[in-house]
Protein backbone atom coordinates (compact mmCIF):
# COMPACT_ATOMS: atom_id res chain seq x y z
CA UNK A 1 0.00 0.00 0.00
CA UNK A 2 1.19 3.16 -0.94
CA UNK A 3 1.91 5.31 1.77
CA UNK A 4 3.16 8.47 0.60
CA UNK A 5 0.46 11.42 1.29
CA UNK A 6 -1.77 13.20 -1.64
CA UNK A 7 -0.03 14.78 -4.30
CA UNK A 8 3.11 13.24 -3.70
CA UNK A 9 4.11 13.08 -7.51
CA UNK A 10 3.34 16.57 -8.11
CA UNK A 11 5.60 17.28 -5.11
CA UNK A 12 8.33 15.67 -6.69
CA UNK A 13 7.63 16.67 -10.32
CA UNK A 14 7.48 20.66 -8.90
CA UNK A 15 10.64 20.28 -7.02
CA UNK A 16 12.69 17.80 -9.61
CA UNK A 17 10.69 19.29 -12.95
CA UNK A 18 9.67 17.04 -15.90
CA UNK A 19 12.52 17.15 -18.48
CA UNK A 20 12.23 13.56 -20.01
CA UNK A 21 12.59 12.37 -23.77
CA UNK A 22 10.38 10.49 -25.85
CA UNK A 23 11.60 7.00 -26.65
CA UNK A 24 11.47 8.23 -30.80
CA UNK A 25 13.39 11.27 -29.73
CA UNK A 26 16.00 9.24 -28.15
CA UNK A 27 16.44 5.92 -30.79
CA UNK A 28 17.04 8.55 -33.04
CA UNK A 29 19.85 10.24 -31.21
CA UNK A 30 21.36 6.66 -29.51
CA UNK A 31 20.59 4.18 -32.23
CA UNK A 32 24.41 2.37 -33.10
CA UNK A 33 26.03 4.69 -30.60
CA UNK A 34 28.45 3.48 -28.20
CA UNK A 35 27.69 4.59 -25.03
CA UNK A 36 29.96 3.91 -21.60
CA UNK A 37 27.72 4.16 -18.36
CA UNK A 38 29.90 3.71 -15.38
CA UNK A 39 27.96 2.60 -12.22
CA UNK A 40 25.74 0.53 -14.55
CA UNK A 41 25.45 -2.12 -11.98
CA UNK A 42 22.52 -0.74 -10.17
CA UNK A 43 20.49 2.74 -9.28
CA UNK A 44 20.83 5.40 -12.10
CA UNK A 45 23.46 3.71 -13.90
CA UNK A 46 21.29 0.70 -14.47
CA UNK A 47 18.24 2.38 -15.22
CA UNK A 48 20.22 3.95 -17.71
CA UNK A 49 21.78 1.49 -19.54
CA UNK A 50 18.67 -0.37 -19.77
CA UNK A 51 16.85 2.67 -21.52
CA UNK A 52 19.83 3.66 -23.67
CA UNK A 53 19.98 -0.12 -24.74
CA UNK A 54 16.07 -0.31 -25.31
CA UNK A 55 16.66 2.55 -27.57
CA UNK A 56 19.56 0.77 -29.42
CA UNK A 57 22.58 1.85 -28.26
CA UNK A 58 25.27 0.00 -27.34
CA UNK A 59 25.84 -0.47 -23.95
CA UNK A 60 29.20 -0.67 -22.33
CA UNK A 61 28.63 -1.50 -18.51
CA UNK A 62 31.20 -0.60 -15.56
CA UNK A 63 31.40 -0.63 -12.44
CA UNK A 64 33.07 -2.80 -9.95
CA UNK A 65 30.92 -5.63 -8.95
CA UNK A 66 31.44 -8.09 -12.03
CA UNK A 67 28.64 -10.42 -11.06
CA UNK A 68 26.33 -7.71 -11.13
CA UNK A 69 27.13 -6.50 -14.31
CA UNK A 70 26.39 -9.54 -15.69
CA UNK A 71 22.80 -9.70 -14.25
CA UNK A 72 22.11 -6.16 -15.96
CA UNK A 73 23.85 -7.11 -18.98
CA UNK A 74 22.05 -10.84 -19.18
CA UNK A 75 18.59 -8.91 -19.01
CA UNK A 76 19.43 -6.55 -21.51
CA UNK A 77 20.24 -8.99 -24.43
CA UNK A 78 17.07 -10.72 -23.26
CA UNK A 79 15.49 -7.74 -24.28
CA UNK A 80 17.03 -7.70 -27.63
CA UNK A 81 19.48 -5.25 -26.80
CA UNK A 82 23.30 -5.03 -26.74
CA UNK A 83 25.78 -4.97 -23.60
CA UNK A 84 28.64 -5.78 -23.00
CA UNK A 85 30.34 -5.78 -19.70
CA UNK A 86 33.62 -4.26 -18.45
CA UNK A 87 34.37 -4.47 -14.36
CA UNK A 88 36.87 -1.92 -13.27
CA UNK A 89 37.83 0.00 -9.69
CA UNK A 90 37.26 3.64 -11.23
CA UNK A 91 39.32 4.46 -8.46
CA UNK A 92 42.69 3.09 -9.49
CA UNK A 93 43.99 5.11 -12.19
CA UNK A 94 46.28 1.57 -14.26
CA UNK A 95 42.64 -0.24 -13.83
CA UNK A 96 40.68 2.84 -16.12
CA UNK A 97 44.12 2.86 -18.61
CA UNK A 98 43.53 -1.18 -19.56
CA UNK A 99 39.15 -0.13 -19.36
CA UNK A 100 39.79 1.93 -22.22
CA UNK A 101 42.50 -0.06 -24.28
CA UNK A 102 40.36 -3.23 -24.26
CA UNK A 103 37.04 -0.66 -25.11
CA UNK A 104 39.15 1.32 -28.11
CA UNK A 105 39.84 -2.46 -28.76
CA UNK A 106 36.97 -4.29 -28.55
CA UNK A 107 34.28 -1.24 -29.92
CA UNK A 108 36.72 1.07 -31.73
CA UNK A 109 35.39 4.54 -30.25
CA UNK A 110 33.21 5.41 -27.13
CA UNK A 111 30.68 8.20 -28.87
CA UNK A 112 29.07 8.77 -25.29
CA UNK A 113 29.87 8.95 -21.84
CA UNK A 114 27.70 8.72 -19.19
CA UNK A 115 30.06 9.12 -15.69
CA UNK A 116 27.68 8.46 -13.37
CA UNK A 117 29.19 6.20 -10.58
CA UNK A 118 30.14 7.76 -7.03
CA UNK A 119 30.49 7.17 -3.94
CA UNK A 120 28.46 9.44 -1.35
CA UNK A 121 29.01 9.74 2.74
CA UNK A 122 27.23 11.82 5.75
CA UNK A 123 29.30 12.26 8.34
CA UNK A 124 30.41 15.55 10.74
CA UNK A 125 33.96 16.98 11.25
CA UNK A 126 34.05 15.90 14.58
CA UNK A 127 33.45 12.28 13.79
CA UNK A 128 36.08 12.77 10.92
CA UNK A 129 39.52 13.54 12.76
CA UNK A 130 40.61 9.88 12.36
CA UNK A 131 39.23 9.32 8.72
CA UNK A 132 41.15 11.29 6.43
CA UNK A 133 40.44 8.24 4.05
CA UNK A 134 36.73 9.29 3.78
CA UNK A 135 38.17 11.93 2.15
CA UNK A 136 40.48 10.24 -0.38
CA UNK A 137 38.41 7.66 -1.23
CA UNK A 138 34.99 9.78 -1.90
CA UNK A 139 37.55 12.07 -4.46
CA UNK A 140 38.72 8.79 -5.87
CA UNK A 141 35.55 8.29 -7.20
CA UNK A 142 34.09 11.52 -7.73
CA UNK A 143 36.65 13.68 -8.87
CA UNK A 144 39.91 11.98 -9.69
CA UNK A 145 38.38 8.75 -11.20
CA UNK A 146 36.37 10.12 -13.32
CA UNK A 147 38.94 13.11 -14.09
CA UNK A 148 40.92 10.12 -15.42
CA UNK A 149 38.39 8.47 -17.44
CA UNK A 150 37.63 11.49 -19.53
CA UNK A 151 41.46 11.96 -20.07
CA UNK A 152 42.37 8.60 -21.47
CA UNK A 153 38.71 8.70 -23.68
CA UNK A 154 39.66 12.49 -25.11
CA UNK A 155 42.82 12.00 -27.57
CA UNK A 156 40.04 9.11 -29.75
CA UNK A 157 37.23 11.87 -29.40
CA UNK A 158 39.07 14.58 -30.70
CA UNK A 159 40.58 12.81 -33.41
CA UNK A 160 36.90 12.00 -34.40
CA UNK A 161 36.05 14.93 -33.92
CA UNK A 162 33.09 13.92 -31.80
CA UNK A 163 32.12 12.84 -28.59
CA UNK A 164 30.19 13.90 -25.38
CA UNK A 165 30.35 13.63 -22.14
CA UNK A 166 27.52 13.71 -19.61
CA UNK A 167 28.00 14.36 -15.97
CA UNK A 168 25.58 13.21 -13.37
CA UNK A 169 26.21 15.30 -10.77
CA UNK A 170 23.77 16.31 -7.76
CA UNK A 171 21.67 19.49 -7.38
CA UNK A 172 23.88 19.80 -3.56
CA UNK A 173 26.87 21.33 -6.07
CA UNK A 174 24.62 23.85 -7.32
CA UNK A 175 22.76 25.03 -3.51
CA UNK A 176 24.20 26.28 -0.64
CA UNK A 177 26.44 24.00 1.27
CA UNK A 178 25.42 21.66 4.12
CA UNK A 179 27.05 20.47 7.49
CA UNK A 180 28.17 16.92 7.55
CA UNK A 181 28.44 16.65 3.67
CA UNK A 182 31.98 18.37 3.35
CA UNK A 183 33.50 15.28 2.12
CA UNK A 184 31.06 14.68 -1.05
CA UNK A 185 29.64 17.80 -1.94
CA UNK A 186 33.21 18.81 -2.58
CA UNK A 187 34.22 15.66 -4.99
CA UNK A 188 31.16 16.16 -6.85
CA UNK A 189 32.11 19.84 -6.92
CA UNK A 190 35.89 19.74 -8.19
CA UNK A 191 34.73 17.38 -11.20
CA UNK A 192 32.04 19.67 -12.00
CA UNK A 193 34.34 22.81 -12.35
CA UNK A 194 36.68 20.94 -13.95
CA UNK A 195 34.80 19.38 -16.59
CA UNK A 196 33.55 23.18 -16.96
CA UNK A 197 36.88 24.21 -17.48
CA UNK A 198 38.14 22.17 -20.27
CA UNK A 199 34.97 21.95 -22.04
CA UNK A 200 35.59 25.28 -22.96
CA UNK A 201 38.82 23.82 -24.78
CA UNK A 202 36.54 20.89 -26.64
CA UNK A 203 34.13 22.27 -27.99
CA UNK A 204 36.07 23.24 -31.38
CA UNK A 205 37.08 19.61 -31.34
CA UNK A 206 33.65 18.46 -31.47
CA UNK A 207 32.96 17.19 -28.01
CA UNK A 208 30.74 18.58 -25.67
CA UNK A 209 29.54 18.10 -22.08
CA UNK A 210 26.46 17.67 -20.18
CA UNK A 211 25.85 18.64 -16.44
CA UNK A 212 22.72 16.57 -14.90
CA UNK A 213 22.98 18.24 -11.74
CA UNK A 214 20.53 15.77 -10.10
CA UNK A 215 17.93 16.39 -7.28
CA UNK A 216 17.38 13.28 -4.51
CA UNK A 217 17.36 10.11 -6.26
CA UNK A 218 15.58 6.95 -3.50
CA UNK A 219 18.91 4.38 -4.34
CA UNK A 220 20.96 2.07 -2.71
CA UNK A 221 23.09 5.34 -1.84
CA UNK A 222 20.70 7.07 -0.32
CA UNK A 223 19.46 4.17 1.53
CA UNK A 224 21.95 4.62 4.53
CA UNK A 225 20.54 8.64 5.32
CA UNK A 226 17.38 8.13 7.26
CA UNK A 227 16.38 12.18 6.71
CA UNK A 228 16.72 11.34 2.55
CA UNK A 229 14.23 8.73 2.59
CA UNK A 230 11.38 10.54 3.78
CA UNK A 231 11.98 13.36 1.64
CA UNK A 232 10.38 13.97 -1.77
CA UNK A 233 12.74 11.89 -4.21
CA UNK A 234 12.89 10.50 -7.93
CA UNK A 235 12.98 6.60 -8.19
CA UNK A 236 16.11 5.48 -10.55
CA UNK A 237 13.89 5.19 -13.25
CA UNK A 238 12.76 8.92 -13.52
CA UNK A 239 16.40 10.04 -12.93
CA UNK A 240 17.54 8.07 -15.85
CA UNK A 241 15.16 9.65 -17.94
CA UNK A 242 16.60 12.87 -17.11
CA UNK A 243 19.90 11.26 -18.30
CA UNK A 244 18.70 10.14 -21.47
CA UNK A 245 18.08 13.82 -22.30
CA UNK A 246 21.61 14.99 -21.45
CA UNK A 247 22.88 12.50 -24.42
CA UNK A 248 20.45 12.97 -26.62
CA UNK A 249 20.20 16.15 -26.78
CA UNK A 250 22.94 17.53 -25.07
CA UNK A 251 22.25 20.54 -23.18
CA UNK A 252 24.82 22.69 -21.03
CA UNK A 253 23.19 21.68 -18.31
CA UNK A 254 19.68 19.65 -16.75
CA UNK A 255 19.05 21.37 -13.45
CA UNK A 256 16.19 21.49 -10.89
CA UNK A 257 13.87 24.40 -11.15
CA UNK A 258 14.00 25.63 -7.05
CA UNK A 259 17.68 24.87 -7.78
CA UNK A 260 18.66 28.20 -9.89
CA UNK A 261 16.85 30.32 -7.11
CA UNK A 262 18.38 28.57 -4.10
CA UNK A 263 21.78 28.78 -5.95
CA UNK A 264 21.26 32.66 -6.84
CA UNK A 265 20.08 33.21 -3.17
CA UNK A 266 22.73 31.45 -1.65
CA UNK A 267 25.24 33.58 -3.34
CA UNK A 268 23.58 36.99 -2.64
CA UNK A 269 23.03 36.31 0.65
CA UNK A 270 25.83 33.88 1.49
CA UNK A 271 26.48 34.73 5.22
CA UNK A 272 23.14 34.59 6.01
CA UNK A 273 22.56 31.07 4.82
CA UNK A 274 25.87 29.66 6.11
CA UNK A 275 23.99 30.79 9.69
CA UNK A 276 20.86 29.18 9.04
CA UNK A 277 22.77 26.18 8.55
CA UNK A 278 24.71 26.26 11.43
CA UNK A 279 21.83 26.88 13.79
CA UNK A 280 19.61 23.97 12.10
CA UNK A 281 23.13 21.49 12.50
CA UNK A 282 23.35 23.14 16.52
CA UNK A 283 19.66 22.19 16.60
CA UNK A 284 20.03 18.50 15.27
CA UNK A 285 23.10 18.05 17.98
CA UNK A 286 21.17 19.06 20.84
CA UNK A 287 18.14 17.23 20.09
CA UNK A 288 20.31 13.50 19.92
CA UNK A 289 21.83 14.76 22.69
CA UNK A 290 18.68 15.24 24.81
CA UNK A 291 17.09 11.89 23.41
Amino acid sequence: MDKRPPGWPLLVALINGRSGIPDARLVEAVRDKVVLVTGSSYGIGEATARRLAAAGAIVLLVARTAEQLDVVASGIKASGGRAFSYPTNLAEPAAIERLVADILRDHGRVDVLVSNAGKSIRRSIADSYQRFHDIERTNAVNYLGPAKLVLELLPSMRERGAGHIVNVSTAGVRTPPMARWSAYLASKSAFDVWLRCISQELRHDGVTTSTVYMGLVHTRMSEPTPLLNSLPGLTPEQAADQVCRAVAERPHNITPPLVRPADALGNLLRVPTDRLFEQYFRRGNTRKRTQ
